[in-house]
């Protein structure tokens, strides 16, 4: 049974539960994080989300997301993931936005109340996308991602729109510092 860390509003861990139980109607805040792949080419990776995901099905959205298994750390957490949904393997994990937060709930009904630091990688290898997870992947620049989520924000995970224009000056160093360490 997979299992969330419970968090206080400041990010500590206060317990666990399973990931089945924890998503509803009353949420409680758990750790996730989202990550944002890019290429050699300095493109960003987005998904559209599986159509049977519980949560947000259809909706375009970052690279991948996922929740730390309790012990895991973030960086473990979100390299397994990027294996396990994108079948990616990825270097240069940077936590990019650590104390990113939101509540939001989507049209079943069902709540989100995640602290969710926001990272970013570099691919390093080629994509293989899980169905389950993956509807679609597509390689874009931040500037047309940026445009595409004013035009239709509504066609986009709501964490994305909300951490977006936070993370997007911080994709270009990422960039740079990633070819620097080579």
């Amino acid at each position: 049974m997979e299992m969330v860390v419970l968090v206080d509003h400041a990010g500590d861990p206060i317990g666990v539960q399973s990931k089945a139980d924890v998503h509803g109607q009353s949420t409680p805040r758990h750790l996730a994080f989202s990550c944002h792949v890019v290429d050699e080419q300095g493109r960003l990776l987005v998904t559209r989300r599986a159509l049977k995901k519980r949560t947000w099905p259809g909706v375009w959205t970052n690279s991948f997301c996922g929740h730390p298994a309790p012990g895991e750390t973030l960086e473990d957490a979100v390299s397994r993931r990027a294996e396990f949904e994108l079948g990616l393997s990825i270097d240069h994990i940077t936590c990019a936005i650590p104390n990113f937060s939101y509540v939001a709930r989507d049209a079943s009904g069902i709540e989100e109340n995640e602290h969710c630091p926001v990272f970013i990688a570099r691919a390093v290898s080629s994509l293989t996308p899980n169905p389950a997870e993956v509807a679609e992947a597509q390689w874009t620049s931040s500037s047309e991602l940026k445009s595409a989520i004013d035009a239709a924000p509504w066609a986009f995970s709501p964490w994305l729109v909300e951490h977006f224009t936070e993370l997007q000056p911080l994709i270009a160093e990422h960039i740079v510092e990633a070819e620097d360490d080579d």
